[in-house]
Formats: structure tokens, C-alpha cells, sequence
């Protein structure tokens, strides 16, 4: 009940995502515009994240979650039989958001009720379920591609994932009620008090109140989790680029690519017990350096005779760096987040994180387009190593307990 919701979710998802471009171009769209359709999905994720805060404050997590799947359901079918782009956007536009909904309501269910002393483990284990789906969902589509040989079937896998979802949220036994809340709480040292007790109706009456009270850990520990997220997503853009680049064909870009992802999804649990037995600046710090020393060392390697040999070899340093920060940023949110009422503080947490991770590959995109890919990747390594700076600075002024 608690992690089964979240794989079915990513499945689906992550079995769609690499088709939403193909459906693109079937309606006409151009290679920019294809990519523009694409990123509304991480947009209606950075506009969700708010929203998703109010609600899971008011209705609870698991409304919250039946909620967004049955909305998702919409848009499934809207994606489904979208006879124009401006449908098209507006679907995936509307996933985007429900997915922000439901990936917020999970981790605030996850920040009440699971003890310090294991936290980190089962946030790590709660973003490795998700990268589980995300890992499956494309092989799944494949397979429905290969069966059918149309691409609308896995849109309809998706949407069977959901009703599934749903279902099981609705259905099955509450965890909201199974589990009472925590009673090991670090407050984050932010404003000065503690919150206790119950929130009153008007702490619950404005999410931004929460953003403004909360707003020096949002501001500098948020600013280093955002820079956590930029190189993630600069990783998914870079790696496939990189080997273009360098002239390489498909199938052995897929590969690095893939074995670099089997990597980052083989650490997330290891993740977790670094950030519980020795604390957060375990996994932060040595996540942060190995990305952003192996970005910067791969863009001096572009022109080299063994630059396949050095692309292989980066993408799986890096692959290394994203498993050992896997669950960090949840994690991080959850220690700093006030015990109560942890929703509307999450929804200002995780906008931040993907606006970061939504701004990197625009960041990567511009500076290829003005100078040269090498570049790009130089500087996203040097944003690596500022927010390597950035945590060691600001994990231990919030979350001066770091181990439960």
C-alpha cells in the first residue's frame, strides 16, 4: 500500500514518456515543437507542486492520490485521442500536474509517519520504486510497440496502470491510519520555534505563508537541492548528445546510456543506509563532486582518438554519482520540512527541485547552441561543484541531526 501505488504510477508513466514526442510528430509537429510538447510534462509538474501542498493539507494523502489518478485518467484519454497539438500539450500538461500531486502526497505521508532513524532508507526506497517503474516503463512499451504496432497501446497501458492505482489507493487498507505519526521529528531551524501540537486553521489557510516562514531553508538548502536536480536532468540530456556528437550510432549510445541508468538504479538503496548510519553529507557530497568532476572531465574529451572510451567511462561515473544521491532530496525535504503540516512546505520543496532540473537542460541546450557542447558540459560540471559547496554549507546549519 505504501509503495505498490507509486510503481504502477511510474510504469505507466515512464512507459509513455519516450512515445509522447512520436505522437507529436504524427500530428505534425516539427523536431521543436515535438520537444516543446515533451517538456509540458515537467511544466505541469513545476505547476502542480503548490496545488498538491493545499490539497494534501486539507483532503490528506490518500484523496489526494485517488484524486490524481482519476484526473490522470482524463488525460490519458485525452493523449489517447488528441486530433490536435494543442490537445496533445494540454494532455501531457495535465499528467504532469496529477503526477506532482501524487509523487507530493506519498512523501508527505512518508515525512509523518516513518521514524528518523530510518527515514532515509525509505525515502531511498521510495524514489527507487519510482525509478523502477521509469526503468521498466520503456521496455514495456517496446513490447506493446513490437504485439500491436501501434503507439497509443501504451497509452492505454497507462491509463490501465491507473485504474489499477486508483483502485488500490481506494480499496485496499489505509495506511494513514495504520501508521500514526512519528514521534522522532528534527523541526528545521528556520524561524526560530517549534511547531507542535496540531496546525490551527489559519496555518493551513496559505501555503505561501508556509514559503515565507520557511523561506531561509528554501532559499540556501533548497538552492543546493535544486543544483542536485539541474545535474541529474543535464546528465539525460548530456549523455545522449555527447555521443551524437561524437558520432556514434544509436544502438551504442542506447547501451551506455542504459548501463549508466542500471547503475544509478542499483545504488538507490545503498543510498539510503550511507544517509542513515553516517548522515546526509555521506551521500550528498560525494554524489555532487563525482557528477560534477565527471561532467568536467568529459568535456575535455571530446576531441580525444578514445572519445567513445571516455564517454563509456564518464556515463558510468556518473551513473555512480545519481545512485549515491538517490532519495537525498526527499530525504533532505522530509528533515527540514515542520512535522505537523508537512505538505504545503513539501510543494515549495519540490517546485524548487524541478525547476531546477527543468531549467539544466535549457541551460545545456543555450550554451551548445552559443559556443559548443564541450562547453555546456563544463559548466554544468562547475554548477556540480558549487552545489557540492552549497551542502557542505547548509546541511549542517538545517539538519544538525543527521542520523536517527
Amino acid at each position: 500500500m505504501i509503495y505498490g501505488p507509486t510503481v504502477l504510477f511510474a510504469l505507466g508513466e515512464g512507459a509513455v514518456i519516450p512515445l509522447i514526442p512520436i505522437i507529436a510528430a504524427e500530428l505534425g509537429a516539427d523536431v521543436a515543437t515535438a520537444a516543446l510538447v515533451a517538456s509540458a510534462l515537467v511544466v505541469g509538474q513545476l505547476c502542480g507542486n503548490i496545488p498538491a501542498g493545499w490539497a494534501v493539507a486539507r483532503i490528506g494523502e490518500r484523496l489526494t492520490m485517488a484524486i490524481a489518478g482519476t484526473i490522470s485518467l482524463v488525460g490519458i484519454v485525452a493523449l489517447a485521442f488528441a486530433p490536435v497539438l494543442g490537445v496533445l500539450a494540454a494532455s501531457v500538461f495535465l499528467i504532469g500536474f496529477c503526477a506532482a500531486a501524487f509523487g507530493l502526497a506519498r512523501h508527505s505521508f512518508m515525512t509523518t509517519r516513518v521514524p528518523l532513524s530510518f527515514r532515509a532508507r525509505a525515502l531511498s526506497l521510495l524514489g527507487g520504486t519510482f525509478r523502477l517503474g521509469m526503468f521498466i516503463g520503456p521496455f514495456v512499451a517496446a513490447a506493446l510497440l513490437a504485439l500491436v504496432g501501434e503507439e497509443r497501446a501504451a497509452v492505454w497501458f497507462f491509463g490501465g496502470c491507473l485504474v489499477a492505482c486508483v483502485l488500490l489507493v481506494m480499496l485496499g487498507p489505509d495506511p494513514e491510519k495504520q501508521f500514526a505519526p512519528a514521534d522522532e521529528r528534527v523541526p528545521a531551524e528556520d524561524t526560530g520555534e517549534a511547531v507542535t501540537g496540531s496546525i490551527p486553521t489559519a496555518e493551513r489557510a496559505g501555503v505561501f505563508r508556509t514559503m515565507w516562514q520557511f523561506r531561509r531553508v528554501l532559499s540556501r538548502l533548497g538552492l543546493a537541492a535544486a543544483s542536485l536536480s539541474a545535474l541529474r536532468s543535464a546528465r539525460q540530456v548530456v549523455l545522449p548528445l555527447w555521443g551524437v556528437s561524437i558520432g556514434l550510432d544509436a544502438q551504442t549510445i542506447a547501451l551506455v546510456v542504459g548501463i549508466s541508468g542500471a547503475i544509478d538504479f542499483a545504488l538507490f538503496y545503498a543510498s539510503g543506509q550511507v544517509m542513515d548510519r553516517f548522515g546526509r553529507l555521506w551521500a550528498a557530497l560525494p554524489a555532487m563532486l563525482l557528477m560534477g568532476l565527471g561532467f568536467i572531465a568529459l568535456a575535455f574529451t571530446h576531441d580525444l582518438d578514445s572519445a567513445a572510451m571516455w564517454f563509456a567511462m564518464f556515463a558510468a561515473v556518473l551513473g555512480v554519482g545519481n545512485g549515491l544521491s538517490s532519495g537525498i532530496l526527499l530525504t533532505l525535504g522530509a528533515d527540514v520540512a515542520p512535522r505537523a503540516d508537512p505538505a504545503p512546505f513539501l510543494g515549495s520543496w519540490r517546485t524548487l527541485t524541478d525547476a531546477g532540473g527543468a531549467v539544466s537542460p535549457l541551460l545545456v541546450s543555450g550554451i551548445a547552441a552559443a559556443s559548443s557542447l564541450a562547453l555546456a558540459t563544463g559548466v554544468v560540471g562547475g554548477l556540480g561543484l558549487i552545489g557540492a559547496v552549497l551542502f557542505a554549507v547548509y546541511v549542517p546549519r538545517f539538519v544538525p541531526h543527521q542520523r536517527g
